[in-house]
């Protein structure tokens, strides 16, 4: 189930799908992806597909969480200080903490965020801020950000996080309703300029508003 064997497998076939960045993929096979699952669904931790992880929300596929940190990587200036919209099960934090110097992290249904803190603390990361927050707004008060991840999906994008980005910053979303791109928008300098490229085709839950305790 958790075999060096099964992970190479994994590894495998992101860099079939196109994922070329080593310190990204190397970061996802020593991962433990299945501490990330309930027992029950642990079996299928290093299979290529989104999980579920209660609450409405799933755990997402290994190649979409390397794609988008590949993406945050590859453009970013720096990734000094980063944040992350939707902790979820705590899976794709943890595999951006291990990029960046100061990682901040929100979440709006708060039994997941347990969860994700306590996991995130059994692998000893000591760099991730984590808030009970509606994710739609970001964290002004700890911005600006060098680069924001969301792992929610808007229907279009929230004013506020580009906002929060810092000169040169970079932020990588799903953005859209039944049909959903992720999209890459970078913002020109110190500027109110952004510019957008659209990457792919996704599928993500809905960047919801509220929270849940």
């Amino acid at each position: 189930m958790t075999s060096q064997r099964t992970r190479e497998r994994l590894i495998q076939r992101l860099m079939d799908q196109g994922v070329s960045n080593e310190q990204v993929l190397d970061i996802i096979r020593n991962t433990p992806r299945h501490i990330f699952l309930d027992e029950a669904l642990s079996h299928r931790a290093y299979e290529d597909s989104s999980l579920p992880i209660g609450f409405g929300q799933t755990l997402s596929q290994p190649y979409i969480v390397a794609r988008m940190t590949e993406l945050l990587v590859g453009a970013a200036a720096k990734m000094d200080k980063v944040l992350e919209i939707g902790t979820g099960s705590g899976y794709q934090t943890v595999v951006l903490a291990q990029l960046v110097k100061q990682l901040y992290s929100v979440e709006r249904i708060k039994p997941l965020q347990d969860k994700a803190r306590e996991r995130i603390r059994t692998l000893g990361l000591r760099n991730v801020l984590l808030r009970h927050a509606d994710g739609g707004f970001g964290w002004p008060e700890q911005g600006p950000f060098d680069a924001i991840l969301s792992a929610a999906a808007p229907r279009v994008v929230p004013e506020g996080l580009k906002q929060q980005l810092a000169p040169d910053g970079v932020l990588v979303i799903p953005v859209g309703g039944e049909q959903q791109e992720l999209q890459l928008i970078m913002r020109d300098g110190d500027t109110d300029t952004f510019v957008t490229r659209s990457i792919e085709p996704v599928k993500f839950v809905p960047l919801l508003s509220g929270t849940t305790r």
